[in-house]
């Protein structure tokens, strides 16, 4: 699978999660630090295939998020014969009285949760490993952390319970304590948050149109594998979409009306190299595992109702880039009023974002990953 050596959260999680008796773990992890692989294989290190029965359970806080780790279950049990994954998620349809006979479940809570307590599919009393992926994402999203322990206040006391979350503010520390036991934790410092192989830059703009211009500026002077644009509401991701594709760059719009079908199409199509370019609202910040991004840019900067600044979305947003320890570059386009709030995210991760003259085509040249 291309791992010449562990990263740093799998040299220090899978002695713990191999362990025997199992450990408790909550797990302080970026996306692209190799976080899905490592709880993989403790899944899969646990699972009896003669036993034709659930045996491990992973939340997903979205249906992307659950497909992309399935794959990687696939990508690493392939020798594992017999060992066989199913998606709990919503769309999937399984007729009641079904006998799932597959041992890995990987899915969203609520459908989750139908299919232990309503459908009676899962028994919850059989769980060895019990996974809880981007808890932060879950405590975000309505409902989420009640049916989360819901399911996990039914498993039996030897599961094994994995947690692992890109950033701890204190409610997520709370949620985590609540679901998981006597853990063993593993936390980054909060320098450490930030991914230093990111080049971080900020351009000056008066207006969207304005920032339209430094981006194809941009654009045209660096080679671009492929990008990732975020913005901030539908209606400028609409727009941006639409100037792109005049001016005939090939790009697609993943946004949060789609339908789970034609989000799923969408990426893939991206994944694919189709296109060079998605445009997105927060729908897609994360768990979007694409090595070929480059770059992302955010064509507005992520706030938070009180209009300060969404430190948790810019670091997910920014970590589409730089997977696996390779370069990466994040752009800023911003309007002056916007400045003070791009100096909060710079202090906030200790990092430094250098501002770029979008006119200059020089300097533009020279940015090298």
């Amino acid at each position: 699978m291309g791992f010449n050596r562990p990263s740093k959260i799998q040299e220090m999680a899978l002695p713990m999660m191999l362990a025997h008796p199992p450990q408790n773990l909550i797990a302080q992890s970026q996306s692209g630090t190799g976080k899905t692989a490592a709880f993989v294989l403790a899944m899969l290190s646990r699972v009896n295939v003669l036993e034709l029965f659930p045996q491990c359970l992973c939340l997903a806080p979205t249906y992307e998020l659950a497909l992309q780790t399935g794959r990687v279950v696939e990508r690493m049990g392939k020798f594992c014969v017999d060992v066989e994954v199913m998606y709990a998620i919503r769309g999937n349809r399984i007729p009641r009285g079904t006998e799932v006979t597959k041992q890995i479940i990987i899915g969203t809570p609520g459908t989750v949760l139908d299919w232990c307590f309503k459908r009676k599919l899962i028994d919850l009393t059989k769980i060895r490993v019990f996974v809880l992926d981007e808890a932060d994402v879950m405590i975000d999203t309505q409902g989420f952390s009640d049916q989360s322990i819901r399911i996990q206040r039914a498993l039996p006391s030897d599961c094994q319970m994995l947690l692992f979350s890109a950033t701890f503010e204190d409610s997520v520390w709370q949620f985590a304590e609540r679901i998981i036991p006597d853990p063993n934790v593993i936390k980054l410092r909060k320098e450490e948050l930030t991914l230093n192989n990111i080049r971080q830059y900020y351009v000056l703009c008066e207006n969207r149109k304005d920032k339209y211009q430094a981006l194809c500026n941009i654009y045209g002077g660096i080679t671009i594998g492929q990008a990732i644009i975020f913005c901030q509401t539908r209606r400028n991701a609409k727009w941006l979409t639409v100037e792109m594709m005049q001016d005939g760059h090939q790009v697609s719009l993943l946004s949060g009306e789609l339908t789970v079908e034609q989000r799923a199409s969408i990426i893939q199509r991206f994944r694919d190299g189709k296109e060079k370019v998605l445009i997105t609202t927060n729908v897609c910040a994360r768990g979007i595992d694409v090595k070929q991004v480059t770059i992302v840019v955010n064509f507005d900067l992520p706030v938070n109702q009180a209009e300060e600044p969404d430190y948790e979305t810019y670091l997910h947003r920014i970590g589409r880039t730089g997977r696996f320890g390779k370069k990466g570059l994040a752009f800023n386009m911003i309007e002056v009023d916007k400045l003070p709030l791009l100096m909060k995210i710079q202090d906030h991760f200790n990092s430094s974002i250098k501002q770029l003259d979008p006119e200059d085509m020089d300097e533009i040249e020279k940015i090298e990953y």
